[in-house]
């Protein structure tokens, strides 16, 4: 599961920390904590690529 680490603190504790306590930063965010942001124009042509 990916993780998304919000404070500096997640961060030490996400890369030092036993797996058990980094475990404990794996939850749901609240909603509307990720906002979808595009940038430039669309490159794709509106199908899969080949």
């Amino acid at each position: 599961m990916p993780v998304i680490l919000t404070a500096r603190e997640e961060i030490d504790l996400w890369m030092s920390a036993p797996a058990g306590e980094v475990l404990k930063l794996q939850k749901p965010l609240p909603d509307n904590a990720l906002k979808i942001v595009a940038r430039g124009e669309r490159q794709d042509e509106g199908g899969l690529a080949a």
